[in-house]
């Protein structure tokens, strides 16, 4: 196992970035401290070769301008927020209104936009970044002081770990989950469409034209959003609809870390499975990617990664029936999300 830092870049404010790289058994991560930002992971295949299977940038400068959310960590809330508000305790909270008149990913300075502080560690079989950040009374409309602790590792037996804990002084929405775009073939080497995946969901969240919820929870049995056998990403809503961009509700129960996705590339015979104790995963199919340039040359045209998403459901802080987000004092967030890779 093996853990080196350098300097990634500077903020114009003379902040500086650093960049992390963690190794253990066959597996290589690196991460920023701008966004708690998962900027590469080299994975070896059963041809003998190794590739970053991640979307990404290959300097500073891409992230600063990024607006595809490249592998960062999202908060307070990931996902969309409907009208961009919301009432808790009888008072309504307004946030800001970045994508059409909702708000995507907490708004235009959320915590995939800021420096977070950094530790490295090892224990037992890994090698971890422990990332800090602290959120005051108001930060982008929410409630409550917020200190976010994520932590994110590499173990030999083949494991990306993700534990997120968060402390908030009065009841407030949390929702954290890390946006990593995958290519299991290499990051660049074209379309993921024709990856197999598995999705132990049997339904899924509805949601309009806008992409929020309408409240209902619909079944995936003969419709486009079954996953639950093996199959190619190519079948169903990206024929249909451009693409998935909707939140799976996960078997089994929230709280317990289970198996939520499974993920085949036939040509590399690489694989990964995810396990997580978040309620809901959101699979997103990079329909949004418009040919921007990435790493070393590479063009990120639609379809060209993936996204699994574990998280609470999008809009839950005005859908009553959906899994609770509201934490605060007498109630810490706590989640963890496992991806274990084979090759």
């Amino acid at each position: 196992m093996k853990i080196e830092e350098e300097k990634f870049g500077m903020l114009c404010n003379g902040k500086k970035v650093k960049l992390f790289t963690l190794s253990a058994g066959d597996l290589k991560i690196s991460m920023i401290n701008y966004g708690a930002t998962w900027t590469s992971l080299v994975i070896p295949s059963r041809k003998g070769g190794r590739d970053d299977v991640l979307l990404g940038y290959s300097g500073l400068d891409g992230y600063l301008s990024d607006t595809k959310f490249f592998g960062v960590t999202v908060g307070r809330f990931a996902n969309r927020i409907g009208g961009a508000s919301f009432s808790l305790n009888g008072k309504t909270y307004h946030l800001n209104a970045n994508d059409n008149k909702n708000n995507l990913h907490s708004g235009w300075r959320g915590f995939d936009k800021q420096i977070w502080k950094a530790e490295t560690y090892k224990e037992d079989d890994g090698v971890y970044v422990r990332f800090e950040l602290e959120s005051p009374d108001g930060d982008c409309g929410f409630p409550g002081n917020l200190k976010a602790v994520v932590s994110y590792g590499l173990t030999k037996s083949h494991e990306l770990i993700a534990d997120y804990h968060v402390q908030v002084d009065v009841p407030c929405p949390v929702n954290l989950t890390n946006h990593a775009y995958f290519n299991l073939a290499g990051e660049g080497k074209g379309t993921v469409l024709s990856h197999e995946v598995t999705l132990y969901s049997s339904t899924y969240v509805e949601v309009d034209d806008k992409a929020i919820p309408t409240g209902r929870l619909n079944s995936v049995k003969d419709t486009d959003f079954d996953f639950l056998t093996n199959r190619e990403i190519c079948c169903g809503a990206v024929e249909k609809f451009s693409g998935y961009d909707h939140c799976f509700v996960v078997d089994g129960q929230p709280g317990k870390l289970r198996n939520c996705a499974d993920v085949y590339e036939p040509g590399s015979g690489r694989s990964m499975r995810i396990f997580t104790t978040q309620p809901g995963v959101q699979f997103y199919t990079g329909n949004f990617l418009d040919g921007s340039a990435g790493k070393q040359g590479s063009r990120y045209i639609k379809h060209s990664g993936f996204c699994l998403e574990t998280q609470h459901f999008p809009d839950t802080p005005n859908q009553n029936e959906f899994p609770s987000c509201i934490f605060g004092p007498d109630k810490d967030y706590h989640e963890k999300t496992v991806f274990s890779f084979g090759f």
